[in-house]
């Protein structure tokens, strides 16, 4: 009920004091996802879980956004974008992600999945002809490698589990997947109805789940209801995609973007630590390391990416490599 009660406060408020209090909501929630995302892969299937999660917050969010505005796009073209969209970044962003944690820590997950912007940079250098890579930018890219070996280098013994393997694997192909279609969703963004085609994209990556979850889910005998399992796949839904996507939002759209993606350097540490609190999963000095050097690649990249940025106006020069949500995302 804590939550309900702070939810009803936040819209109780006004101006920059709203939105920097949804930027603290977005920091926790999506640091968490992780934490729940891992209780509901230890009862049901992952594409399933992931795939309910999203279609059914894809059709609140699309619903909440026709009440506050019945402009839509529901063109040919518009559905086109929000469906390619929808399956990079969740059916195959936020769905390999929770595949991965079948096998893989939540703590681990979140900090390969804090790659993300790294991934978003080097795609945008490769498209853009005025953006070029820099000695800042590979600083930081080699900051982020040296994250993914402190990772590697206390857990190298599970490595060669080839399930462990996999999870890694896909959760970073996971965050490839988020990076693209982030990238795509900005370049491509339909402006008549922003939070009705992030519906759209949470209703249709969330459907090619359910559609892919025969294939490539392992189905036990019988589906029981599982408390804790039901528990998270609805913090994930109403929390997870829809409140704290709609949050994301608006934060954007009322402070700087530098400051409305701080997110992405504090969901890392709040996995971690729930991750070890509520599942007991391992705390040592190379998780700690590892998120120091992912955490510093990523705002010397940003910097990096900025200083080419510098002379442009502050409409233009907007900060794509974190300018995404979750992870979250994403949950991602």
């Amino acid at each position: 009920m804590s939550k309900f009660f702070a939810i009803a406060y936040l819209f109780s408020m006004t101006g920059h004091t709203k939105a920097y209090a949804s930027l603290v909501f977005i920091c926790f929630v999506w640091g968490t996802t992780y934490l729940a995302i891992r209780i509901g892969v230890q009862h049901y299937p992952a594409f399933l879980f992931a795939g309910l999660r999203q279609s059914m917050a894809g059709i609140i969010l699309m619903t909440g956004a026709l009440v506050i505005s019945r402009k839509k796009d529901l063109g040919a073209a518009n559905i086109f974008r929000q469906m390619l969209v929808g399956f990079l970044m969740l059916s195959i962003g936020n769905g390999g992600v929770t595949w991965g944690e079948q096998y893989i820590p939540s703590g681990i997950a979140s900090l390969i999945c804090s790659l993300m912007p790294l991934f978003a940079v080097l795609f945008n250098l490769a498209w853009s002809q005025k953006d070029h890579f820099n000695s800042t930018i590979g600083a930081g890219m080699l900051l982020g490698l040296g994250g993914v070996a402190l990772i590697f280098r206390h857990n190298l013994t599970q490595v060669t589990h080839l399930t462990y393997l996999y999870g890694i694997l896909a959760t970073l192909l996971a965050t490839i997947g988020w990076a693209l279609g982030s990238i795509l969703n900005k370049r491509n963004a339909g402006q008549l109805n922003a939070f009705f085609n992030s519906g759209m994209q949470l209703f249709f990556g969330g459907l090619f789940m359910l559609v892919l979850s025969p294939v490539l889910d392992h189905y036990p005998a019988a589906l029981a209801w599982n408390t804790d399992g039901v528990l998270a796949l609805l913090y994930l839904t109403v929390f997870g995609s829809a409140l704290a996507y709609g949050a994301y939002m608006y934060t954007l759209s009322v402070l700087p973007v530098g400051i409305a993606t701080l997110y992405a350097y504090i969901n890392p540490l709040v996995a971690v630590l729930a991750g070890y609190l509520f599942l007991r999963e391992e705390l040592n000095i190379y998780t700690a390391l590892a998120f120091v050097s992912i955490a510093a690649s990523v705002y010397l990249v940003n910097k990096g990416y900025r200083k080419q940025h510098e002379t442009l106006s502050n409409n233009e020069a907007t900060n794509i490599a974190l300018a995404f949500p979750e992870s979250a995302p994403a949950e991602s």
